[in-house]
């Protein structure tokens, strides 16, 4: 059995940059297995499997994976699938496109907005998904921070403190109080087991107001060690969540606000996402997240 593959730089306008993913087309002989070891020869942060739909109202059905599991939702693979599949079934008018991909996941139905611009990266933007629960306090400043390879005084800024959101994934939300100690982050796997893995967090979050591009608005670094990813260069799925962090903090007005996000950065993979929340009644009704992909390889997987 041959496959074709391709693989997508995400979150960026340029190759080598953003979060790469790796998207197998026409999967639907593979057993999940397959696709778990799959997943583990590239090696990636995720790799996405598209199948055909179950029905006519969406355009493909795709399943994630870590190199150590599935995922029933992640937000860069989302984005990188939602625009290899816009880019491979829609034509270009002028040298522009626009397309609406309706992917089929695990947790639900995910519409993407894609749009192509004068031979440049192609933008896409979902819808997130909506979660009920709300952000829970971490205690034990001392043994998250230790985690993470910190102390107690570098972790928290203004009134934000660490938290903790039951959501798909679980992450727990650690603000971090400027550039030099995001610079110092690294697992320490005695402490992150206590402080995580036994809370059922899947990934661990850290962000601070001071940013390297003038444009952002919050600097981050994202860790799931117990996903076979080490460290992330940009977490869709981790930016959805964090809105329900940032109206838990700042309360935004009623409105439509927009964020900008920096990620990947100590990586040498910078990622821009963008973050749009929508409040009424002064809680957060809408969760946008959009970025750039780039088409960077393709080949062809032989079974």
């Amino acid at each position: 059995m041959a496959l074709t593959y391709h693989v997508l730089d995400v979150f960026t306008e340029r190759p080598f940059g953003g979060n790469p993913v790796a998207i197998v087309l026409e999967a639907d002989r593979l057993s999940s297995s397959e696709m778990q070891t799959i997943a583990r020869e590239f090696n990636l942060s995720e790799t996405v499997f598209v199948l055909a739909s179950s029905s006519p109202g969406h355009t493909a059905r795709i399943r994630i994976f870590t190199p150590s599991r599935e995922l029933p939702f992640a937000g860069h693979p989302t984005l990188g699938a939602a625009i290899l599949l816009a880019d491979l079934r829609t034509s270009l008018v002028n040298g522009e496109s626009d397309a609406i991909i309706a992917l089929e996941e695990e947790i639900g139905s995910i519409r993407v907005g894609v749009r192509k611009r004068g031979g440049g990266a192609a933008f896409g933007e979902f819808d997130a998904p909506k979660i009920s629960n709300a952000p829970e306090a971490l205690s034990e400043p001392e043994e998250i921070s230790a985690a993470v390879g910190l102390i107690s005084t570098e972790i928290g800024f203004e009134n934000h403190k660490p938290t903790l959101l039951k959501s798909v994934p679980t992450f727990a939300f650690m603000p971090v109080a400027n550039l030099e100690a995001m610079a110092k982050v690294r697992v320490t796997p005695k402490h992150w087991v206590r402080a995580f893995t036994d809370r059922g967090v899947q990934g661990v979050y850290l962000y601070t107001r001071q940013c390297v591009r003038a444009q952002s608005a919050f600097h981050a670094r994202m860790f799931a060690p117990d996903l076979g990813v080490p460290e992330d260069p940009a977490t869709g799925s981790a930016a959805a969540s964090f809105a329900y962090i940032v109206q838990e903090f700042d309360v935004l007005p009623d409105g439509t606000h927009k964020r900008a996000i920096e990620q990947g950065i100590e990586m040498g993979r910078p990622s821009a996402i963008s973050l749009t929340m929508t409040v009424a009644r002064g809680k957060l009704e809408g969760v946008r997240i959009g970025g750039y992909a780039v088409r960077i390889a393709e080949g062809v997987l032989k079974i």
